[in-house]
């Protein structure tokens, strides 16, 4: 007889299973090819994906992806399993698992696999602090294919706990130097999505706004950006590079980056930020670019993801309710 017991699924983007050509290619064109993420019509955006996109991006994003390759895998897909490993420790009645948007494990098949191990009330809780359709959209997409019923927790940036966390990190990074600036950069979107309701912007202002109030820094210096622009359409702004040069050329030259979207290292914190954007603000005459590291699969932030995943079922259980309001 099966043991009905609670169930946790933490779902991250993905990663391609190896840096080869083919495994990022093959990644890319999932990736991309989601509606959530390019609302293009698909007449029209699935011959320039694979005509020109898939061949001229693959070696590129290949290329990064060997640099931040590490022994045990991607970095993304190392955190999210540790991750998943310790949150179990800390819900040991619970059944943990893991599953990714794109590549392994899948989501579908994750849920199937929790269902039949007799998991009978499930939470599934993306890891990305504030709600956007683009990262999202295709998450409940297949959690609604799968037919089996869950609790999706849509966000967490406004938790008092994770804001607490993020601005501990911040200000014991910002003590180690003298800053003149903290740029608070989040992944970018297109702006068409925010005029067609998509809430992003506006968690993405409060995150800043509520985590300020907790940082001991002097509030002014802090700032906010927008990264990983793709495509020729307008997305948010102010982007990070322009910010980067802007400063440098109004004689700030030592800043300290934090990154709210993402909870875990991955190629826009290592490869973007680390290397790219670093060497456009070298080059634009900044001096000191620094960032304040993701949570990393940290005790205090598995803490948290325990904390909110048995908080969100105790307030819906009873009720019926299978989202977060």
């Amino acid at each position: 007889m099966k043991q009905h017991k609670r169930g946790l699924l933490l779902v991250n983007l993905g990663s391609p299973a190896s840096p080869l050509n083919k495994d990022v290619k093959a990644y890319l064109k999932e990736f991309l090819s989601d509606q959530h993420v390019v609302e293009l019509p698909r007449w029209f955006w699935q011959p320039l994906l694979n005509g020109v996109i898939l061949p001229t991006r693959t070696w590129r994003s290949a290329t990064f992806y060997r640099h931040m390759w590490r022994k045990d895998g991607s970095p993304l897909v190392s955190y999210t399993k540790q991750m998943c490993r310790k949150v179990q420790l800390r819900l040991p009645d619970w059944d943990v698992q893991y599953a990714m948007t794109y590549g392994q494990p899948h989501i579908e098949q994750q849920l199937h696999l929790m269902k039949n191990a007799g998991d009978d009330r499930i939470v599934v809780l993306p890891l990305f602090p504030q709600y956007t359709k683009s990262t999202h959209g295709g998450i409940i997409q297949q959690v609604k294919a799968s037919g089996i019923e869950t609790l999706i927790i849509r966000h967490f940036y406004d938790e008092t706990q994770y804001q607490k966390l993020l601005a501990h990190q911040i200000d014991e990074c910002y003590q180690k130097k003298d800053y003149d600036s903290v740029i608070f950069s989040y992944h970018g979107i297109p702006t068409s999505m925010i005029k067609h309701g998509d809430p992003y912007l506006k968690e993405c202002r409060e995150t800043t706004a509520a985590v300020t109030k907790f940082l001991k820094l002097p509030h002014e210096r802090v700032k906010m950006a927008f990264q990983s622009k793709f495509g020729p359409m307008p997305w948010l702004k102010p982007y990070l590079k322009n910010t980067l040069m802007q400063l440098a050329a109004m004689g700030k030259r030592n800043v300290l980056i934090v990154t709210p979207s993402f909870v875990e290292d991955c190629l826009e914190t290592i490869e973007e930020n680390n290397v790219q954007n670093y060497q456009t603000f070298r080059a634009s005459g900044g001096k000191v670019f620094d960032a304040v590291p993701p949570m990393n699969a940290s005790d205090s932030f598995c803490d948290f993801l325990a904390d909110i995943s048995v908080d969100h079922l105790k307030r819906t259980e009873g009720n019926g309710s299978g989202e977060r309001p």
